[in-house]
C-alpha cells in the first residue's frame, strides 16, 4: 500500500540491548527499505522495560540519525516489559456514546496498577459472525453486541520517559505500540501467501534480552497476546558471567559464539545454555497449551521465531520437538525491495531475527490509529 511520503515514520525500536531503526519508503512499486541500522546500548541502559540513563540512550539515538543521514523526525516507537499490559476482553458495546468508559470499567478487572496510573488504549475486534437482523431471536439480539476487545494499557511513567527522550533530541513521537503488534505488522508483509494456512492459526514468539513475547494470530486477528514473560538472553549472559568469572562483554562473545569456550569451559557453557533453554520452551509451550484450552477447535499450524536470542543453539529444534509445531525464522526483509547496492544481503539476513519490530513500526503511518 502507497504511503504519501510525509505521512511516513521511522521505525525506532528502542530494545534493552540495542537500538534498530528501520526506513521504508511505500510507494506504488511497494515498500522499498531506505534505511537500517543498528547501535548498541550501554549495559544498564533499560532495565525491565525502564529507562535507567537517558542521556546516553539519546546520544546512541541521535548519531544513529546522525550516521544514517535519516532526515525524517517523526517516529514510531513500542514498549514492552512489565509495565504492559495487552489482554483480550469482551465488552458489550451497545452503547457506543458510552464505549470508552464501559471498557475502561471493564479493563481495571485486569490491570494490575492504579487505573489513573496508566495509559488506556482498545481496538474493537471484528467477531468471527454477523448476525443478520431478519432472523435475530431474543437470546441473540442480547448478545451481539458483546465483542472482543483489545486493551492495551502502559504505565504514564514509563511512556512519558521514553517520549521525553524523543522531544530531547528534537523527534516527534507520532506512535506508541506494543512490541508483539509491531512483529504481528512485520509478519503480515513478510510471510509467504500459503492459501491452504490463510485461515489458520500462526504463533509469533519473540525472545529478547530480557523478556519473550507471544502472539497467536489467526485471519490477521490475535487470539492470545503475552506481552513479556520474564525470560531472554540475558539469563545466558548472566550465569555466563557467574560461574565462568567473566566480564558482560567477554560473557556476550562466549553465548553468540564469538569467542570459542576451552574444555574447562565446555560442560558449564552446554549446562547453562540446556538449561536456560529448557525454560523457554516450557513457558512458549505452557501459553500454548493455555490458547488450545481456550480455543479447543483450534491448531497452530506454525510458529515463527524473532529476537536477538533465538541462534541459541538447540532452541529451534527443542521448541519444535516439544510443541509438535514446525518451527521457522520470521524474516521481516522478506519482501522488501532492497537494493543490493546499498544494503549488504548477507547482513540483513543475519540481522533480520531481531529487526522485526523495528520493521513493523516502521510499516506505521501519520494517520493510523
Amino acid at each position: 500500500m502507497s504511503i504519501p511520503r510525509k505521512k511516513q515514520l521511522i521505525g525506532l525500536d528502542i530494545g534493552s540491548f540495542s537500538i534498530k531503526l528501520v526506513e521504508i519508503n511505500h510507494n506504488k512499486k511497494g515498500r522499498r527499505l531506505k534505511n537500517f541500522g543498528v547501535a548498541l546500548l550501554p549495559e544498564g541502559a533499560i532495565v525491565e522495560g525502564e529507562i535507567q540513563r537517558p542521556k546516553e540512550i539519546s546520544s546512541v539515538i541521535k548519531r544513529l540519525f546522525h550516521n544514517l543521514k535519516v532526515r525524517n523526525k517523526k517516529v514510531a516507537i513500542s514498549i514492552s516489559g512489565f509495565s504492559v499490559i495487552a489482554k483480550k476482553i469482551k465488552v458489550d458495546i451497545s452503547d457506543e456514546e458510552g464505549i470508552e468508559k464501559t471498557i475502561r470499567d471493564k479493563a481495571e478487572e485486569y490491570i494490575p496498577f492504579d487505573i489513573d496510573d496508566v495509559n488506556l488504549d482498545f481496538d474493537v475486534l471484528e467477531p468471527e459472525h454477523f448476525f443478520e437482523q431478519d432472523n435475530v431471536d431474543e437470546a441473540s439480539e442480547e448478545t451481539s453486541n458483546v465483542r472482543d476487545v483489545m486493551v492495551v494499557a502502559a504505565k504514564k511513567d514509563i511512556v512519558n520517559s521514553y517520549m521525553e527522550i524523543l522531544e530531547d533530541i528534537r523527534l516527534v513521537p507520532v506512535i506508541m505500540d506494543v512490541d508483539m503488534f509491531a512483529l504481528q505488522n512485520a509478519f503480515e508483509i513478510s510471510k509467504p501467501w500459503d492459501p491452504q494456512n490463510e485461515d489458520k492459526c500462526i504463533a509469533l514468539v519473540d525472545i529478547g534480552a530480557e523478556k519473550i513475547g507471544i502472539n497467536i494470530i489467526k485471519e490477521n486477528i490475535s487470539l492470545f497476546t503475552r506481552v513479556s514473560c520474564p525470560f531472554g538472553g540475558m539469563q545466558i549472559t548472566g550465569q555466563l558471567m557467574s560461574k565462568l568469572k567473566v566480564g558482560f562483554e567477554e560473557a556476550e562473545k562466549i553465548k553468540t559464539g564469538g569467542r570459542a569456550i576451552n574444555e574447562n569451559e565446555k560442560d558449564t557453557v552446554e549446562e547453562i545454555v540446556a538449561s536456560v533453554v529448557s525454560e523457554w520452551v516450557r513457558e512458549i509451550k505452557s501459553n500454548i497449551d493455555f490458547v488450545y484450552s481456550t480455543y479447543p477447535d483450534e491448531s497452530i499450524e506454525k510458529i515463527f521465531v524473532s529476537g536477538g536470542a533465538i541462534g541459541i543453539a538447540g532452541f529451534k529444534d527443542y521448541l519444535s520437538m516439544e510443541t509438535g509445531i514446525p518451527v521457522y525464522d520470521l524474516n521481516p526483509f522478506a519482501n522488501l525491495i532492497i537494493d543490493e547496492s546499498r544494503f549488504d544481503i548477507n547482513y540483513l539476513n543475519l540481522m533480520a531475527p531481531q529487526s522485526a519490530v523495528a520493521v513493523g513500526l516502521a510499516l506505521r503511518s501519520v494517520d493510523d490509529k
